[in-house]
């Protein structure tokens, strides 16, 4: 669990303060703008500028409520060895506690999937690498692997100065895009695409698995902590509103570098902005903050994922192999990521989409709604927001599963600029699709 990183220095010596309220809200705003920040732009983009909008401020309420009822248990539990498994136990059940454990698993596997896969695409790009990009993604796994091995002090001791040059970098990136941006982009909506933006939008807002942490060392007083909440939710919606804004405004939606081709080749935003700007400054800036929000979201999730796989080990099958433990850790993501190169935005819906969404969104609405202890007024925003959740599952299992409702496959655009023809993506090694050449795509009904 990311949260156990943050015990040992977040803690205050008394009563929380307003300078604890802003630190606070900066671990919040630092543990939300991370990798997942690169597919805003790209996944959110094919919907528009509006849609994504309002999904935002929909969807970042439903995330700002459910940290709210899991920051209530946490603080009566009053305990630091508070677990989400077992809260999901106490209120829904045997059946709560293992949806919690396996959705835990999807978000921490999935997440570094998404991490290898996206940094070795931006790696590729910059590089220049032609071919295979394979060897890429062991050298990349295995150096972040590394770190996520590392002793925890020297993590932490190394942690705030890469989040402080992340924060800057984000900076400078928005202000050589924002030259950039056209309005006529930004006034198109296309709402059947609301289903592919909502995961990411759901990812962008995840911060709950360090609130036990944080509760604990609030002293468990839920006002300084809802109040650094409420901060560092708002202050990330805005940042990722504005990156947003930059790339939706940056990028054409069609062409080599365009928001549909960077979405069918599951690229991070920052690889289509940087070939469109050709800045060399927001290049620099670009490979930095992407692979140091990568490299940072990596150990983070990477020690959470640690130690879940330890727990499940040791308390569940009884088998103490820590070698063993790493292996279970790391070798799956990497596997993963070797064979399927290109699916960094296709891991962050499943993670968004099915983790997130269930362990975070729905499980927390249904102790809302189905506590005593909550008045009614909360009950009943638990059942409101409960609707959003479970639509939002129901979307991405339908998608993989060949049913798209409000998620439509981007490569019809495709089919449409070229009537006559039904185009499917063909991957190939470090190459962006490009729809208005029928040599990227595989030709399949003429």
């Amino acid at each position: 669990d990311r949260s156990r990183k943050y015990t040992a220095w977040a803690a205050p010596a008394r009563t929380p303060t307003g300078l604890f309220v802003v630190g606070i809200a900066g671990l919040v705003i630092g543990n939300l703008i991370g990798a997942g920040i690169l597919a805003l732009p790209v996944s959110l983009g094919l919907a528009g500028a509006v849609p994504s909008l309002i999904l935002m401020l929909l969807y970042g309420g439903m995330m700002l409520f459910t940290a709210e009822v899991l920051a209530r248990e946490s603080a009566a539990a009053r305990s630091a060895a508070f677990d989400f498994p077992t809260l999901y136990g106490k209120h829904l059940g045997r059946i709560g506690k293992w949806i919690a454990v396996i959705t835990n698993g999807i978000i921490l596997y999935g997440l570094l999937i998404a991490y290898l896969s996206g940094g070795t695409q931006i790696l590729a790009d910059v590089l220049n690498v032609s071919g295979s990009s394979r060897w890429l993604i062991l050298c990349f796994a295995a150096v972040l692997s590394l770190a996520a091995m590392m002793n925890l002090a020297v993590v932490r001791k190394y942690n705030t100065l890469l989040i402080g040059g992340l924060l800057a970098a984000f900076v400078l990136l928005i202000v050589l895009s924002a030259p950039k941006i056209r309005l006529a982009p930004l006034l198109e909506q296309h709402w059947q695409y609301s289903g592919l933006a909502i995961p990411l939008i759901v990812t962008a807002c995840h911060f709950h698995n360090i609130i036990p942490a944080l509760c604990g060392s609030a002293r468990w007083e839920l006002a300084p902590l809802r109040k650094a909440m409420v901060i560092g939710m708002t202050a990330a919606l805005v940042m990722n509103l504005v990156w947003t804004v930059c790339g939706i405004g940056s990028l054409p939606r069609h062409g080599t570098d365009g928001l549909v081709p960077a979405y069918l080749n599951s690229l991070p935003a920052t690889v289509p902005m940087r070939n469109v700007l050709q800045q060399p400054l927001f290049t620099a800036a670009a490979v930095f903050f992407s692979i140091t929000a990568i490299a940072t979201s990596f150990i983070a999730n990477g020690i959470g994922l640690q130690s879940f796989v330890r727990d499940l080990l040791y308390n569940s099958f009884r088998f103490r192999n820590p070698h063993l433990v790493r292996l279970l850790t790391f070798a799956p993501p990497a596997a993963v990521a070797l064979f399927w190169p290109h699916i960094f935005i296709r891991a962050l819906d499943i993670v968004g989409g099915i983790g997130i969404v269930t362990l975070f969104g729905i499980l927390p609405c249904l102790i809302a709604v189905r506590s005593r202890e909550y008045s009614w007024w909360f009950r009943l925003l638990g059942a409101f927001f409960l609707l959003p959740a479970v639509f939002a599952l129901l979307v991405v299992l339908g998608s993989h599963c060949g049913i798209r409702f409000l998620s439509p496959d981007p490569v019809l655009e495709c089919a449409e600029r070229h009537p006559g023809q039904e185009f499917r993506v063909t991957y190939h090694e470090n190459c962006t699709a490009d729809e208005t050449d029928p040599g990227h795509f595989h030709q399949v009904i003429r």
